[in-house]
């Protein structure tokens, strides 16, 4: 049986992070970040692109789900909606597969330190704080597992994240 691990969290809260470090603690693992399948310039949200980026997300996780090689599939994306994830296990072959579907989650203050690094360091933009703040509460809402990550590291969140069943 294969494992499908769809992680959410809002910007900033450390899903690549921990996405890549539990990548190397599961075997026969491969990771995918949804942000990579719409990496454009400019960056355009339109009925046009979140069809292709749905469809490019489908189609690599069904690539990854019947390729024997990997046991373990890890994606993260923001999917602050139920509809989002929901949309995704409905395009993606999970017949023998075990799904775990988790937010990572942290509080305000926390993700506000973690993004203006972030932003101090040229990587993000700084209207990203208060976008990435508006969904917070969004998580709470989802059919996920929540897992809080304001006081640890990505490391800890990782082993957090190996213990779910």
């Amino acid at each position: 049986m294969k494992n499908i691990y769809l992680i959410g969290g809002t910007m900033g809260v450390g899903k690549t992070a921990t996405c890549r470090i539990l990548k190397e603690k599961l075997p026969d693992c491969v990771f995918l970040d949804g942000d990579w399948c719409w990496d454009m310039h400019p960056f355009r949200v339109t009925p046009e692109t979140r069809k292709m980026v749905m469809e490019n997300i489908c189609f690599l996780l069904n690539q990854f789900l019947c390729c024997s090689a990997y046991k373990n599939i890890i994606f993260c994306w923001v999917m602050h909606e139920q509809a989002i994830i929901d949309g995704i296990l409905g395009k993606i072959e999970t017949g023998d597969c075990r799904i775990h579907t988790i937010s990572l989650v942290c509080d305000e203050e926390e993700l506000r330190r973690r993004l203006r690094k972030d932003v101090d360091a040229g990587i993000r933009s700084a209207d990203v704080i208060q976008r990435s703040i508006a969904r917070l509460e969004l998580y709470e809402k989802l059919d996920t597992e929540k897992v809080d990550v304001s006081n640890i590291t990505a490391e800890q969140a990782a082993e957090r994240l190996l213990r779910i069943k």
